[in-house]
């Protein structure tokens, strides 16, 4: 935990806080030490950005999960268009 808040330049505090809003959730490891991903400590510096411009953390973790959806939307529509038939001319 600590080396991961050394690295999103965070608190220890402040990932668990964004584990309890379930934005990020770390494996844990057999000795019970949390595991964060790349992806997870990405998260967690956009987070991290967004409360250092004075948004709230509860709302910094709502924009970050709406992000992700919208991204995960456009990902699909991109996949649907691409399976689309093409009009023959």
């Amino acid at each position: 935990m600590g080396r991961a808040a050394e690295m999103t330049g965070t608190t220890a505090g402040f990932l668990r806080a964004l584990g309890e809003q379930g934005v990020i959730t770390p494996l844990r490891s057999e000795g019970g030490h949390r595991r964060f991903s790349r992806y997870q400590l990405r998260i967690a510096m956009r987070a991290r950005d967004l409360v250092d411009q004075g948004t709230p953390v509860d709302a910094a973790c709502r924009i970050i999960i709406l992000e992700d959806q919208l991204e995960e939307a456009l990902r699909i529509n991109e996949q649907l268009r691409r399976q689309e038939p093409t009009p023959d001319t």
